[in-house]
């Protein structure tokens, strides 16, 4: 991954929810949209309990668990994906998975000892150790995941929709690695997704098309709350033609490249009419038809979705036939002059003849 790009070129609308005390209203604003990393509630009966875990004979303890997304908040009733392991490390390495259970709160029966519980909600998750003693009841276990849900979309200049199937996300660890890389959390996140995660700060990525449209923007999600985001790319739709006059038919068998300012390669297509989506600024159409190469420069603005036309009289000119003559004259030749044969110069004088006092044009002895 390369840096976060300048937060001048980021206009990043954030709109929040209200503290939401985690009612049934907090879990409507999640259930209002498509989500991402769901499962269906399913009965409590329907815990799983991996045979041959409980020791024969031992008393087995009911342990009643739930989930919360704040400390204050109420138990969470749909989306929970719960986890029992033992601590003992078995023969592959990993901790034995001892039950499980989705849907709602939890309901297990489990042997006297220690465990670890695990609870995720989406992508967001938390661990805990549970002992559950020889005698006694098990008081209900509360998990507090402390996590809230992010909704991304994009509009491309100040306020022009994006086809959903032209836009994608991704979510990044804010930190970066050591190797200069972030943790990928969710790739390909579709728009208008409720995707759930751990408060904290995350680095969003957003696609628009797949050519060179990309913003980066660092999103704070918090705790109990619903974040919505909406990036403005700096970005429009353009589409090509090469008509042989003005508003005239797109001529087939034609291939595209389009070129930046620099002269870089930012896309190719074969079409009779391409569309790209491009970034704003400057850049040159190329078209090929028929072994002649026609061209057009012109400019992306953000927002303005708009045809591009390369007419056929705007050819290339071609190379000249034969390229000019170098004549390369090596070190120790000499220019003419206008003798008929060429000046020799003095050699340079000697150690010796320089001790003795001897000139540049005196013989050597």
């Amino acid at each position: 991954m390369v840096g976060i790009s300048p937060y001048a070129r980021i206009s990043l609308a954030l709109a929040f929810t209200a503290l939401l005390p985690l009612s049934s209203q907090a879990q409507d604003a999640f259930q209002t949209f498509k989500q991402l990393d769901t499962t269906a509630k399913m009965p409590k009966l329907n815990a799983f309990i991996a045979p041959g875990t409980a020791p024969q004979g031992s008393k087995l303890h009911e342990v009643a668990l739930e989930a919360k997304l704040t400390v204050n908040g109420d138990a969470v009733q749909d989306g929970l994906s719960w986890y029992v392991f033992s601590p003992m490390t078995g023969s592959d390495g990993k901790l034995p998975l001892i039950a499980s259970s989705q849907g709602g709160s939890a309901d297990f029966q489990l042997a006297p000892g220690d465990y670890f519980v695990n609870v995720s909600f989406g992508r967001a998750g938390v661990t805990r150790k549970l002992t559950v003693p020889e005698d006694g009841q098990v008081d209900k276990q509360t998990m507090v995941l402390e996590a809230g849900g992010l909704l991304l979309n994009a509009v491309s200049g100040s306020d022009v929709r994006i086809r959903p199937d032209q836009l994608s996300f991704s979510i990044y660890s804010a930190e970066v690695r050591e190797d200069g890389e972030r943790g990928l959390v969710m790739a390909d996140v579709p728009p208008n997704t409720v995707v759930r995660l751990n408060a904290g700060t995350y680095h969003i990525v957003s696609e628009y098309g797949d050519t060179n449209a990309s913003i980066r923007a660092d999103i704070q999600v918090e705790a109990g709350k619903l974040t919505e985001a909406t990036i403005q790319h700096k970005a429009a739709q353009i589409t090509f033609k090469l008509v042989s006059d003005a508003g005239g038919e797109a001529i087939a068998d034609t291939a595209w490249s389009i070129l930046t300012a620099a002269g870089d390669s930012v896309g190719e297509s074969v079409s009779a009419f391409p569309t790209m989506v491009l970034a704003e600024g400057e850049y040159s159409a190329v078209a090929r038809n028929k072994d002649k190469i026609y061209q057009r420069d012109f400019k992306v603005e953000a927002g303005k979705n708009t045809d591009v036309e390369v007419l056929m009289k705007d050819v290339q000119p071609e190379e000249p036939t034969e390229a000019a003559k170098t004549v390369q004259v090596q070190p120790d030749q000499q220019p003419p002059t206008g003798d008929a044969s060429p000046r020799t110069q003095a050699p340079l004088p000697s150690y010796d003849q320089l001790q003795r006092g001897a000139g540049a044009g005196d013989d050597v002895e």
